[in-house]
């Protein structure tokens, strides 16, 4: 177990090495087979690690691999920990990114830095596994912190645009802002429990629950509060929640397959899968999960209404992402953190799906990426055509679709909570619904539907996308319809987690749900009944009717209610905020303290004035070195004639 393990994790990084230095020696083909067969080779092995974990069940593996140092008893080590949760999502990440390695085949033949993007991708894959399988907070940190970095070179791939530079620094940027937040949540832990290791905090986390902190001199804090929302801070930041949000969108900005990557299965995973594994010491605070239900409402609302306003394809898929990840963490924020683990498994399939769809169409479009210059691509493109459909009915949450399952539960898990302010984030979410069927079925309405509104020469050119691009779209498309009816039961109501996930009883809505739970067929049935799928049917009849039957109305309504409108497609201007207030008021300061610290205090006072007071001195005294032998004489004397006066005097 521990050489297949280590095998994984180093698979992925040994390839992107070979890719990275040796891409010229091995040509394009070799770069693209050894990353292919590396993560290939790690996602056989994490099925079959998932495999064992069904038939063990429990913790698989934890085991300290490597120990860096031990500084005053705490130890800083490299370590896996494997319960079903770690396999899960290791299969997740492994499957994805290597259908995400086949795409790049087709979507990147043309660009001069092939070799490079493909080590980029194995060096996520490879982060992103630290990531998810480490044993301690080191460990997470490390990886945390490479899958922001190499988000950073991937958003920056094509590094002479403008736009790339300005999105990947915007995203470093704002991640530094949350990881500030992680590290201080991590430090805290260590300072109440002495130990950077899972099992330890856990069992210690009678210190953190009792324990209190004062932020403001004479209140004290929870610190089992602090702790928690200073770690979700950090996935804020990594997962992309208000205001943290900003960077995510213009992430679009890297090539398409990264985007995949990114919104599916790594870097915006990242913060859900840590406060899944972090349950023990959130179930501990109802104040921090107060906290992420609200904040992931409010993200999976209010993006739901950007992303339909927004006219670049990739851009509407990049908010459907928002608002899929504000519904996760509405889930861990009522507890039910395996239906929000759940909703990420159905989600990395078929957000992949839609991703990739979109860079066949870019690819069949020579590019293009405003939907209002697209438009009957159905007949061109039929089987991009065809698995955007099953994605996009697994995003609404069409019943029998994986998205049904999950995002279902999420919805009815909110119903039954009991934390503070649970009403309106059910309103919030269940709105949510309609939202992302109206902006979803505008996409495939206006991409495959309608008339054609492209030119001539793209019309004799346009031919559906090569074998590696439409397999991995084929492959991702079978579990976005059937991974969530074949795995519901278990996942959500069997307690196939186990101890991974930690639920206090008084917040276990999952096992309430479960009572009415008869099956996914059942389930299917029931629906019939229930608001979801009356909203998300609503959604699609409303984007049929503005989008196919009344193309006019959207720009008349848009005209009509131009200041909802100009919001929305300004993005609540949290853009311009960030600009004025922090962008532009570091630039101020900056020069307040150039011209009040540098200029007057260093140059005029320190530097200058001490200048002039050592030019002033010494031509005070350079006046009395005359170069006559009497005048020197002379003050000799007087100086005996004082000298001597003082020692009569004081005798």
């Amino acid at each position: 177990m521990k050489a297949a393990l280590i095998t994984i994790v180093l698979a992925p990084l040994v390839a992107s090495v070979i890719a990275g230095l040796f891409g010229r020696r091995i040509g394009r083909a070799g770069a693209h087979w050894i990353t292919i067969l590396a993560v290939g080779l790690s996602f056989a092995l994490s099925a079959w690690v998932l495999w064992q974990s069904m038939s063990f069940g429990g913790v698989l593996f934890n085991e300290s691999i490597y120990t860096w140092m031990v500084s005053d008893g705490l130890r800083m080590e490299v370590g896996f920990l494997v319960d079903r949760l770690t396999a899960l999502m290791m299969t997740v990440v492994t499957f994805v990114s290597w259908m995400v390695h086949i795409y790049t085949i087709g979507y990147m033949q043309d660009d001069p830095g092939y070799q490079r993007f493909f080590s980029y991708i194995s060096l996520f894959t490879f982060s992103m596994l630290m990531l998810v399988m480490a044993n301690n907070f080191l460990q997470l940190f490390f990886g945390w912190e490479a899958v922001g970095l190499v988000s950073y070179l991937l958003i920056g791939f094509w590094y002479k645009k403008p736009t790339a530079i300005y999105a990947n620094l915007k995203a470093f940027l704002v991640n530094r802002v949350g990881d500030f937040g992680f590290i201080l949540g991590i430090a805290s832990i260590v300072y109440f429990t002495g130990s950077l290791d899972y099992g330890q905090v856990f069992e210690r986390s009678g210190a953190l629950s009792q324990g209190t902190v004062e932020i403001f001199s004479g209140n004290a804090w929870s610190a089992i509060t602090v702790t928690c929302i200073l770690l979700f801070i950090g996935a804020m930041g990594k997962s992309a929640q208000i205001p943290l949000h900003v960077w995510l969108p213009d992430s679009m900005e890297g090539p398409t397959p990264i985007s995949a990557l990114i919104h599916a299965a790594t870097m915006v995973t990242a913060g859900i899968f840590m406060v899944a594994r972090m349950s023990p010491l959130f179930e501990l605070s109802e104040v921090a999960l107060v906290t992420v239900l609200v904040i992931g409402a409010l993200t999976a609302f209010l993006m739901g209404l950007v992303g339909v306003v927004q006219n670049d394809i990739k851009r509407i898929i990049a908010y459907s992402t928002l608002s899929q990840l504000g519904y996760m963490f509405v889930a861990l924020g009522a507890s039910a953190y395996a239906a929000g683990i759940f909703h990420l498994m159905t989600h990395a399939f078929f957000k992949a799906l839609l991703f990739l769809a979109a860079g066949s169409v870019i690819i069949g479009m020579h590019h293009e990426q405003d939907i209002r210059k697209m438009g009957g691509l159905r007949k061109y493109m039929p089987i991009t055509y065809w698995t955007a459909l099953l994605g996009s009915l697994a995003l609404i949450g069409f019943p029998g679709f994986s998205g049904f399952y999950s995002k279902d539960a999420i919805i009815e898990a909110v119903h039954l909570s009991h934390l503070p302010g649970h009403g309106i984030v059910y309103l919030a979410v269940l709105s949510g619904v309609f939202i992302t069927a109206l902006y979803s079925f505008r996409l495939i309405f206006l991409v495959f539907h309608g008339q054609e509104r492209f030119d001539e020469h793209t019309r004799s050119q346009l031919k559906e996308s090569p074998w590696v691009v439409t397999v991995p779209l084929i492959l991702l498309a079978i579990p976005s319809v059937v991974i969530g009816m074949l795995t519901i039961g278990p996942l959500l109501f069997g307690d196939w987690f186990g101890s991974a996930l930690q639920v206090l009883p008084r917040h276990d809505v999952l096992s309430e749900l479960g009572k009415e739970f008869h099956g996914p067929l059942a389930m299917m049935t029931h629906a019939l009944q229930q608001w979801p799928l009356w909203f998300a049917l609503a959604g699609v009849a409303t984007a049929w009717f503005f989008y196919l039957k009344r193309p006019d109305l959207p720009q008349s309504i848009a005209q009509t209610l131009a200041p909802l409108y100009r919001i929305l497609d300004r993005k609540y201007y949290f853009d311009e905020f960030n600009q004025q207030v922090f962008a532009n008021g570091a630039q101020q300061a900056g020069r307040l303290f150039w011209r009040v610290g540098d200029e007057t205090i260093i140059d005029r006072t320190v530097v200058n004035g001490s200048a002039r007071a050592v030019d002033w001195i010494s031509g005070r005294l350079r006046g009395i070195q005359s170069g006559y032998l009497y005048h020197y004489a002379f003050a000799m004397v007087i100086g005996l004639a004082v000298l001597l006066a003082w020692l009569i005097l004081g005798a």
